[in-house]
């Protein structure tokens, strides 16, 4: 006996009994044949496009999850790092003269290899064999202290250290300042 699926339109109910007539024609062995093939058509076709999918997803999450947390560190620090540098830049910029006074400390502190000179509101450091490691330091302090960066940089490295020019500049050197 074939049951009845409630139809919502003819062309559904129309099917529906071609279905139920080809099913109640069969023998009840064919029958049973029948309704297992439609279960597993119907399983295969739900495994393949409901749960599949899902399992697939559910197997990446953990990588993803794991990129997405290295990605949200590496944004963090790149905060922090912002945050440092603009409270170091919210302090007012130093007067000309200490700021000047700041480039040549720090210039002396480089060794008789650097030699600095004043131009209006530019300052030129010439460098003769300077080390690396005291060349970075050197503008990491400037950059803090006196507020000064290089706008104009001349330089090679040698098998001593790093010689040439550069032309330091910020608002601790303007004129009015």
């Amino acid at each position: 006996m074939a049951r009845q699926l409630p139809a919502t339109s003819a062309a559904t109910q129309g099917l529906t009994g071609q279905l139920a007539n080809a099913l109640s024609g069969l023998s009840p062995r064919e029958q049973r044949a029948v309704r297992l093939a439609a279960w597993v058509v119907g399983l295969g076709l739900l495994w393949w496009v409901a749960l599949a999918p899902a399992i697939a997803t559910l197997r990446m999450a953990a990588g993803r999850h794991a990129a997405l947390d290295q990605t949200l560190s590496r944004m963090q620090a790149m905060a922090a790092s912002a945050e440092v540098l603009r409270s170091q830049n919210a302090t007012p910029a130093p007067a000309r003269e200490l700021a000047v006074r700041v480039i040549d400390e720090s210039t002396r502190a480089l060794g008789p290899g650097a030699q600095m000179a004043l131009q209006g509101d530019r300052v030129t450091v010439t460098l003769r064999a300077v080390a690396p490691g005291a060349l970075a330091q050197w503008l990491q302090q400037l950059r803090i202290n006196a507020r000064v960066l290089p706008v104009q940089v001349q330089i090679q490295r040698g098998p001593e250290g790093w010689s040439g020019q550069i032309v330091l500049a910020g608002p601790g050197l303007g004129a009015g300042n």
